[in-house]
């Protein structure tokens, strides 16, 4: 399978200068997407595993814990539904971990395209949020949280964790070709085809 342009794309690739609350946090979660894609993105089995100095982190170990962030934070956590495949079928009691170890053994095809469906399946449970309530609603379900977060937290933790792995990638993929800077290049906003 060839990932390209992920589908039902925003149309602001980043927050705007002055736009509402909702149009900044999905700007500022896009523009992160769109960072980690690149970073990600292009690489064969050995640079998805690749990792740097004694971390056992890798970029398929992000895409692929990302994907399920992604579905766990928005469908899971904000509508309450049930997790799809392949997060349905882990023991996660038993192996809390699997996403970030069970990469290795997914090729690059495999892993894009989970984070691809992940992230068109998030974009369409906020918008199916927004259109029943606002920033303030809480979610569903909370985990083991004394407290139901916000849909404006759940959006502000998704920003923070995409921030986290950029940084991550960013070093990782350094050093598996040298590919370095800040954003993508312009004409692949808002999503550069992971694939490459």
């Amino acid at each position: 399978m060839v990932v390209g342009v992920i589908a039902d794309e925003p149309t602001q690739p980043y927050p705007p200068a002055a736009g509402s609350e909702i149009a900044t946090l999905l700007g500022s979660l896009e523009r992160q997407r769109a960072t980690f894609a690149w970073k990600c993105g292009g690489l064969d089995p050995a640079g998805l595993r690749a990792s740097v100095a004694a971390s056992s982190l890798t970029l398929g170990g992000l895409v692929k814990h990302l994907a399920f962030l992604e579905d766990f934070k928005f469908s899971t956590m904000l509508h309450g539904r049930d997790l799809v495949a392949p997060w349905n079928s882990v023991d996660w009691e038993a192996d809390v971990d699997w996403p970030w170890h069970s990469a290795a053994d997914d090729s690059p095809d495999y892993l894009y395209a989970l984070w691809h469906d992940a992230v068109v399946r998030s974009r369409v449970a906020v918008a199916d949020a927004m259109t029943s309530g606002d920033l303030g609603q809480r979610v569903v379900y909370a985990h083991d949280a004394p407290e139901r977060p916000s849909l404006r937290r759940v959006l502000a933790d998704m920003i923070e964790e995409y921030a986290r792995h950029v940084g991550h990638a960013d070093l990782i993929r350094e050093a598996v070709d040298g590919l370095v800077s800040e954003d993508p290049p312009a004409a692949t906003y808002p999503y550069p085809p992971l694939d490459g």
